[in-house]
Parts: C-alpha cells; structure tokens; sequence
C-alpha cells in the first residue's frame, strides 16, 4: 500500500486516466471494425476522416504506437480504394 499522499493520489488518477485510455482505445478499434465492414465507397470515404482523426490522437498520447496509427489508416485507405 501507498505511504505517501501523493502516492495515492497518483494512484487515483493513474485509474481515471487507464479508464479513459481504454474506453478511446476501444470506440477507435470498433470505429474501424465498422468502416472494414462497410461495401458502399461513399459512405466509407465519409467515415473514413473521423477515424483518421482518432487514431492521429490515440498516437499523439501515445495509447497506440504511431507505426501502428499509420499501418490501420494505409490499410483503411487501401480498403476503401478497393471499394
């Protein structure tokens, strides 16, 4: 256990901020889950800047590599040109 108030302290805010890590982490992975499942161009191209913007922010806090922000908006580019 903590001995020290800020310790603790840390320890609160470390929780409040992995929740929140997890949850963008999440709602990005699924974002691109939907966007690989759609069969219409123009609706992809559409979504396709929102996920872009998310993944370009997970990368920035470091939540996800940047390499990997990089690989899933090629791979998604890709997919949607394929559409």
């Amino acid at each position: 256990m903590a001995n020290h108030k800020s310790a603790i302290k840390r320890i609160r805010s470390n929780e409040s901020k992995r929740v929140l890590n997890k949850y963008q982490h999440k709602t990005a992975r699924n974002a691109v889950r939907k966007l690989r499942e759609i069969k219409d161009q123009k609706e992809a191209a559409s979504l396709f800047p929102a996920i872009v913007t998310m993944l370009d922010k997970l990368a920035k806090k470091n939540i996800i590599h940047k390499n990997k922000a990089a690989n899933l908006k090629s791979g998604l580019q890709l997919h949607i040109n394929k559409l």
